[in-house]
């Protein structure tokens, strides 16, 4: 058991590793240029170079995508709550909001900048509008999927709407929540680049822009590193907040 535990944890660094060396064997190989596609020490080597431009850059593309990000989560959660609480605004919001979610984000860029400006708030805006999705569908459908025979007893035990809402559908839609957590961080990293890389003069998306002109292709791949490391932390964050307050709904899954 303690064998299988120590693979499971063990099993994304191996699969990292592995595929670390087996790009560093092509690339070197094949003598690939590293105009065309650097190897990982040729990236290793531009990160140490270029540090403190990196982490300077880092930090502000992660600080932007976590205001869009508490945004979305706001108003996701309250979207969310009206939608799984009402019927009639479950059928009438959910298609609209579909059809939106359908519109490729990074066409509101140039919109979003003619009405404020280069800067952080097209790319906090972006940000926000590509996460808050995955919030609202499922809020929405762990309080919809309330099983009506549970409601049903609740009734007959005095409980009103609100305090089956409140007192079982919201801590059942916990685990739907946190999943889209997960989710939803890694969008609004997307956007918060995606935006930067035409309306701002700071983040990770300006200096891939900046990279690639200058034909810098090992400090592109840092900086892309950099969204992959941040993105990967906080998905780790949201996991362990979710199995300390939702360990009663990951019981099945904790012998696998």
């Amino acid at each position: 058991m303690k064998k299988n535990k120590v693979l499971h944890r063990a099993a994304p660094l191996l699969l990292g590793v592995g595929v670390v060396l087996l790009w560093q064997l092509i690339c070197s190989g094949f003598n690939v240029s590293d105009f065309i596609f650097p190897s990982p020490l040729r990236i290793a080597e531009q990160s140490w170079e270029h540090r403190t431009l990196i982490l300077g850059h880092a930090w502000h593309t992660f600080w932007v995508t976590m205001v869009g990000f508490a945004i979305a989560i706001v108003v996701g959660v309250l979207l969310g709550f009206l939608m799984g609480s009402s019927k009639l605004a479950y059928d009438a919001m959910y298609p609209l909001m579909t059809g939106f979610n359908a519109l490729p984000k990074a066409a509101f860029v140039p919109i979003l900048v003619v009405w404020f400006g280069i800067g952080i708030g097209p790319a906090i805006l972006t940000a926000f509008l590509i996460s808050f999705f995955p919030i609202m569908v499922n809020i929405a459908t762990g309080l919809a999927t309330l099983e009506p025979e549970l409601e049903d007893v609740l009734r007959v035990l005095g409980a009103k709407r609100w305090d089956v809402l409140m007192k079982v559908g919201l801590p059942r839609s916990l685990p739907y929540f946190y999943g889209s957590l997960k989710v939803a961080i890694t969008l609004a990293f997307v956007g918060t680049t995606v935006s930067e890389m035409t309306a701002s003069n700071e983040g990770i998306g300006y200096l891939l822009i900046s990279a690639g002109s200058s034909m810098q292709m090992g400090l592109a791949f840092s900086g892309l590193l950099a969204v992959g490391i941040m993105a990967m932390a906080m998905y780790e964050l949201f996991s362990v907040v979710e199995k300390r307050t939702t360990a009663w709904a990951h019981r099945g899954s904790q012998n696998h």
